[in-house]
């Protein structure tokens, strides 16, 4: 066993990990748009088990066809999927790696509604539209509750049946619980809205609902954001605090987690969320997709196209940013619920220097933290860590074109000084993941009819 404290193993309740960090959920387009995975997404979940990171959290899958944020990301909202997931188990389980099924719901937060859900309003905690984007939505009746906890815990179960190594509900970020959660957002007036408990409730009842489908012994983990920082337009309210967030942290635990995921932020992106920079050429290039999804898209559009204009969105953005470090953006919040509960905590935010996340891991500020940016520029981050490297040589730059590519084009590095300028370079990492090779099935023709 290694000495040094990130690859120490995990060993929680429901689940043994063999170090400390985890490859965070970050979403790309690899699917069917019935919601069935495919080759792409096992070849690009394989790159970082392959490169040595412990547990793989998926991105954000949905439970209900009407909770994508996009067109194109797998679901597990089918019974039939479960075997499409086992051989994505399988698949990664041969690096000795654990995978962790993200279960979501997108809420308000559906940036590409894709034919399922054209022309129609989402489902939410209310009937106010999002706020950054303008995507409009309508608030959920109880019945249209209760469906969505049973969605959820089917998932969970179909995950379990997959062989799957555990799941995490994404309640952070923006997307549905968030929107039950948060202050500023949830205006309900019957017993899922007003209260912190009332607005904790959609939540917590998804975790027994859980537990009563899967039972005791599968991992469970929520991912939750600390404090909502909501004010990104300045006529917005603050939402939550880190001491409402502590309070619903304490609740998860009693009702059956196993451990947390910290983040921040209502809302996705945010300027903490993945922090760093906003590369406005890439976005301006990339967000005309979204123009039909929301009443504020033009407007953001016309700020990002127009050079003249980016200064008041980069105001905007920045403002938030101030005083905050872009690696461990939300350590201090993962410390506090660290101390707070009983359970592993697990801290997110750009992680990508060794001896951060050693110190991190050391104080007791969390028990390990997950990345996503690092290892999309360094799947094996975690070899270079072991062989004595602080940082990669060629490390992230947090300049976010991977994110802010993801409405049209497929998910990776797009930041050219990492490829020495060559583009070519680049774009044959880029479609690595596409080296599927598949077996072409031809369809059946019925017999000929006699004359």
């Amino acid at each position: 066993m290694s000495e040094d404290v990130i690859f120490s193993p995990l060993a929680w309740r429901n689940l043994q990990v063999k170090n400390r960090l985890f490859r965070s959920n970050i979403s790309g387009r690899f699917d069917n748009e019935d919601g069935s995975l495919t080759q792409t997404r096992i070849n690009w979940e394989c790159q970082f088990a392959r490169g040595g990171v412990g547990a793989i959290v998926s991105s954000f899958v949905p439970v209900q066809m009407e909770g994508r944020i996009i067109a194109g990301y797998a679901t597990i909202h089918r019974d039939d999927f479960i075997p499409l997931w086992q051989r994505l188990g399988e698949a990664v389980h041969r690096f000795d790696c654990k995978y962790i099924l993200q279960l979501s719901h997108s809420g308000r937060q559906m940036d590409l509604p894709g034919v399922h859900n054209q022309h129609r309003r989402s489902l939410s905690s209310t009937d106010h539209q999002e706020s950054l984007h303008g995507f409009l939505c309508r608030a959920m009746s109880e019945h249209e509750i209760e469906r969505t906890v049973q969605a959820f815990a089917d998932g969970a179960w179909r995950a379990r049946e997959a062989g799957l190594d555990g799941v995490e509900l994404h309640a952070a970020n923006g997307y549905l619980f968030t929107q039950f959660l948060s202050s500023a957002i949830n205006d309900r007036r019957d017993r899922y809205g007003g209260s912190l408990a009332n607005r904790a409730r959609f939540l917590l009842e998804v975790i027994r609902a859980i537990r009563e489908r899967v039972g005791p012994d599968f991992h469970l983990q929520v991912k939750i954001s600390a404090v909502d920082h909501n004010d990104i337009l300045p006529w917005e309210r603050k939402g939550n605090t880190l001491a409402e967030s502590l309070q619903v942290c304490r609740w998860v635990e009693t009702a059956g987690a196993d451990a947390l995921h910290v983040s921040v932020g209502s809302l996705f992106p945010h300027p903490l969320n993945p922090p760093g920079d906003f590369a406005f050429d890439t976005i301006a290039s990339t967000y005309d997709a979204m123009l039909s999804a929301g009443t504020n898209t033009f407007r953001n559009y016309l700020l990002f196209r127009y050079s003249s204009l980016r200064w008041i969105f980069r105001w905007l953005w920045s403002r938030h940013q101030r005083g905050h470090a872009v690696e461990g953006v939300s350590l201090d919040e993962a410390r506090a619920v660290r101390q707070a509960v009983d359970i592993p905590v697990i801290s997110t935010g750009g992680y990508q220097r060794a001896s951060l996340v050693r110190e991190a891991i050391a104080s007791g500020a969390c028990d390990a933290v997950s990345s996503a940016r690092a290892l999309i520029a360094n799947p094996d981050l975690p070899k270079q860590w072991q062989v004595g490297q602080d940082e990669p040589a060629r490390p992230c730059t947090f300049c976010n074109k991977c994110l802010l590519n993801a409405p049209k084009n497929p998910l990776g590095c797009y930041e050219l000084s990492r490829f020495d300028g060559d583009h070519e370079r680049m774009i044959a990492t880029l479609m690595s993941i596409y080296d599927t090779r598949p077996e072409l099935r031809l369809p059946s023709v019925p017999p000929a009819q006699n004359p």
